[in-house]
């Protein structure tokens, strides 16, 4: 079929210029609108005003222009439709064959923060509903949203005179695609319920990858239309192979620990668990601490570190087998001494060391999909300020002690934290708690941590009792637990945990608290000189 008329219209004017002269070329009649019409004149391409075609003149500050039946009659008249047809010569309709729309830029607007009015104003009527006709009607109608598409579509028009069936459906598929993420970015920003009846996400493929979790599985990479916040789908890749499936999962834990911290801090991760993590005056303290903290399990592993890696740091790690580095930046010297390794893949994060900041965006929302079904929550997580946090003393805490500063952390910030043993924990040890606290977050349950001068000296995760986690921490520390703090992400049900502890050297105990048996362990605790404090906060990661 031959393409005798092209209505363009685009707010990205990106090669429009070029693929109007090719259609020009054709012999395709084209009719434009405002700064896309006045682009093209001044390129010498012929161009005809839409309002010249309508009979209507552009009102109401250019919102009303191409919604006009002359328009939308020519994109949705299907041609071997006799009716159709006779309608649109009554009506004096002429056909169009191709729209090239792009539309207003919404989203960058909303990044910006503009005022609603102004926000208001870049919701695209026109160009979605043009779209929308045409690629409904892609047998007839050659649907175009994207300037990537103009070579391909050039190519096949001089070749053959037409866009092949399959071509113009695909085309029609990218449309309902861009028309659907942008609905759903207008969705998000007027709707303001915490969960509305209908969620719509709008992700788009950044990497299709060679294999999933397993070599069986196929995969892809999406991120979010809407990323607000430094994470591992905004990363950039300096050098190394591609990412993996596992090594996105993997660099995403990493990522999620440094962030924690302000203080430069260095996480090291092996199966979505850390093997080790550590806080330190500069980052290569930080790094060797966190990455001797396990070194056995570190073969393999990949590291995050929320500050810039310098040579120290690769002079630490070049003789070590790493799959990934991520970092704020890397020096000079960092990239001669990495280039070395070729497979070796490293990623550049700005603003790690900021991003927990008071005033900075982050995402508001986790989820988990199952099968047929996607769970949706919160994601803030109380914050616990050493500096601003009250311990009270309380021997005999009631359940309802405990809801209370359950309460207390649904509201953001723990005030207070509860001493629930005769002995209380020094400085040092609180500072260790908050610190193994905050790392315990993110480790698989049930998970119990040992920590020591800001390091993690030993982890137990993701095992089906506490108990298991606890000795498991003890046998990682291979004898560094000794003085060292625990966090646990959940209550203990039973004293054997806290027996377990105080063999590994446990001087006091952070944990949520509100089991039946809190006396039992909080007995146990001060039978072994143990210090414990209750946070009401459970940190269950599954």
């Amino acid at each position: 079929m031959k393409i005798k008329r092209a209505l363009i219209s685009v707010y990205d004017k990106e090669g429009i210029v070029e693929f109007g002269k090719e259609l020009s070329s054709l012999g395709v009649e084209i009719l434009s609108t405002g700064g896309t019409a006045k682009a093209l004149s001044d390129a010498g391409i012929d161009v005809k005003d839409v309002s010249e075609h309508t009979g209507s003149p552009e009102i109401m500050d250019g919102r009303v222009k191409t919604l006009h039946p002359k328009i939308h009659g020519g994109l949705l008249a299907v041609r071997s439709n006799k009716d159709h047809t006779r309608q649109a010569e009554e009506n004096d309709i002429p056909m169009i064959d191709m729209v090239v729309v792009n539309l207003y830029p919404f989203e960058e607007t909303v990044k910006q923060k503009k005022p609603l009015a102004e926000t208001i104003e870049m919701i695209d009527i026109g160009g979605p509903s043009m779209l929308r006709s045409a690629a409904k009607n892609f047998s007839d109608v050659i649907a175009v949203c994207d300037p990537q598409d103009y070579a391909d579509i050039s190519k096949e028009l001089k070749e053959s005179g037409d866009v092949s069936e399959e071509k113009r459906q695909a085309l029609a598929a990218k449309v309902f695609t861009r028309t659907a993420s942008y609905d759903s970015a207008i969705t998000h920003y007027l709707s303001h319920e915490l969960f509305p009846e209908k969620v719509v996400l709008s992700y788009t493929k950044k990497q299709r990858m060679r294999y999933g979790e397993n070599p069986y599985q196929d995969a892809a990479f999406y991120v979010s239309d809407e990323l607000v916040e430094p994470c591992v789908s905004n990363t950039t890749q300096l050098q190394g192979k591609e990412l993996s499936y596992n090594n996105i999962m993997d660099a995403d834990a990493a990522i999620e620990i440094v962030k924690e911290f302000t203080e430069p801090c260095v996480s090291v991760i092996k199966h979505a668990n850390p093997s080790g993590v550590a806080v330190a005056d500069t980052i290569e303290e930080a790094l060797e601490k966190a990455y001797n903290a396990d070194a056995l399990s570190a073969f393999g592993c990949i590291i995050a570190m929320n500050r810039p890696c310098n040579k120290a740091c690769a002079e630490f790690l070049k003789d070590k087998f790493v799959e990934v580095i991520i970092s704020e930046s890397f020096d000079d010297d960092a990239l001669e001494l990495f280039s070395a390794k070729k497979n070796l893949r490293l990623l550049t994060l700005p603003d790690l060391s900021t991003c927990y900041k008071k005033g900075c965006r982050h995402e508001k929302f986790t989820g988990k999909k199952v099968i047929g079904g996607l769970l949706a929550q919160t994601r803030d997580f109380p914050q616990l300020d050493l500096n601003n946090v009250e311990i009270v003393t309380n021997e005999n805490p009631t359940k309802e002690d405990v809801a209370g500063l359950t309460a207390e952390a649904r509201e953001g910030t723990l005030k207070q934290v509860m001493c629930v043993t005769k002995k209380q924990p020094t400085k040092e040890q609180l500072s260790d708690m908050v610190f193994a606290m905050k790392v315990c977050k993110h480790v698989k349950s049930n998970t119990v941590l040992y920590a020591k001068g800001l390091v993690t000296v030993g982890i137990g995760a993701g095992q089906m009792s506490r108990v298991d986690s606890a000795i498991i921490a003890a046998r990682k520390s291979e004898g560094k637990s000794e003085g060292a703090v625990l966090a646990s992400d959940a209550f203990f049900p039973f004293r054997d945990g806290i027996d377990e502890a105080a063999k590994a050297g446990i001087t006091a105990v952070i944990q949520p608290g509100g089991s039946v048996r809190d006396k039992e362990v909080i007995d146990a605790a001060n039978e072994h000189g143990i210090a414990m404090v209750f946070t009401g906060t459970r940190l269950f990661l599954h």
